[in-house]
């Protein structure tokens, strides 16, 4: 669990990788270690052929973004190993819906305009997954003078905010595996996303990038709210409905939900979506920074709730629990943290 101590780093993108992996070393390793765990013991495969179906993705992300990797082998100079290991761990949600293993969970949001008291654009999101997943918090300021604040979850994927004025919140989605195909994984385009110096060019990457297995929105201090839903064919772009985004891990675009497999996977995610927009809809005209943290702090329909904690009666697979907790400011430039359930732990303030 993350200290509350951010990770800063900067200059060229080996040098970034390099001094991310020597300052997150043991959380990266805990995480290669588990990841390899869970997938070589889940299905009796070899660790080699997990690493195998990951650099199937190394040529479509070495044409999208390869400053990237070179991101990712200064990391795996600095924790000590093949850079394929950690260019596996940013495959890792793309491998789980190919393994059929790994789950995420997740409730976000975005509002803006006359919905908030003050006009202020707020974003966020609950992230859940597996208890005790290593998280850290990384500022990184980029050659073109872009700085991103990341909650790096696993060193597999970041939940961000923008010093060009935007944030980005995502969820997991399921669709049919037999549909799998290969395309660029979350964890490698994302990057790219949000180290863009304007919300449109942003938006226009995720655009081209996202397929699949994600929802994202981002958002901006001028009030712009964008979602995009993928499958792995095609994706929809979600507009806000009357200045408010809310997702859970269903699709929402009517074409996709016959290809859904949330209601088998995860049933609990139509009642959160549910529960989501009836709390935005009663705090309409008066949504703050604040009043969106005790939204995240819902308990309704607990242990899967919002706020979701542990379900005893679920197998050991099925642990999962909010594990952070985010709301953004991109007018301020500030990312509100907790480490843990916000229904337990306090929010700590970081600065983009």
């Amino acid at each position: 669990m993350n200290t509350g101590t951010v990770v800063e780093c900067r200059g060229s993108f080996r040098e970034i990788g390099r001094q991310y992996g020597e300052a997150c070393r043991e959380n990266l390793r805990s995480s290669l270690d588990f990841i390899f765990r869970v997938l070589t013991n889940g299905y009796r495969t070899t660790k080699e052929d997990v690493m195998a179906q990951a650099e199937k993705y190394i040529p479509n992300v070495q044409a999208f973004d390869p400053d990237y990797l070179e991101q990712v082998k200064g990391t795996a100079e600095a924790v000590g190993c093949d850079w394929r290991e950690m260019f596996t761990l940013r495959c890792i949600l793309e491998l789980g819906v190919y393994y059929q293993k790994l789950r995420g969970l997740c409730t976000s949001f975005a509002v803006a305009g006359d919905r908030t008291r003050e006009g202020k654009t707020v974003l966020g999101q609950n992230i859940d997954w597996f208890p005790h997943v290593p998280l850290d918090i990384v500022k990184m300021e980029y050659e073109n003078g872009v700085r991103v604040l990341s909650v790096s979850l696993g060193g597999f994927v970041e939940y961000s905010l923008n010093s060009s004025g935007y944030g980005m919140s995502a969820n997991s989605l399921f669709t049919a595996p037999d549909g799998f195909r290969i395309h660029l994984p979350i964890g490698c385009y994302l990057p790219k996303v949000m180290r863009q110096s304007s919300f449109e060019e942003a938006f226009s990457l995720l655009c081209q990038a996202a397929r699949g297995i994600g929802y994202f929105h981002l958002a901006d201090a001028s009030g712009r709210l964008r979602g995009i839903e993928s499958v792995f064919d095609g994706y929809t772009v979600i507009e806000p409905s009357g200045g408010m985004l809310y997702h859970t891990n269903c699709y929402l675009t009517d074409s996709y939900q016959g290809q859904d497999t949330a209601g088998t996977i995860l049933p609990d995610s139509f009642a959160r979506k549910e529960r989501m927009a009836a709390r935005l809809a009663d705090l309409a005209g008066e949504l703050t920074a604040e009043r969106m943290m005790d939204v995240l702090r819902d308990h309704d329909n607990a242990p899967t709730s919002i706020c979701r904690h542990v379900d005893p009666n679920q197998p050991a697979e099925w642990q999962m629990t909010t594990v952070a907790s985010l709301v953004m400011v991109p007018e301020d430039g500030v990312m509100h943290v907790a480490w843990g359930n916000p229904c337990e732990a306090a929010y700590r303030t970081y600065t983009v």
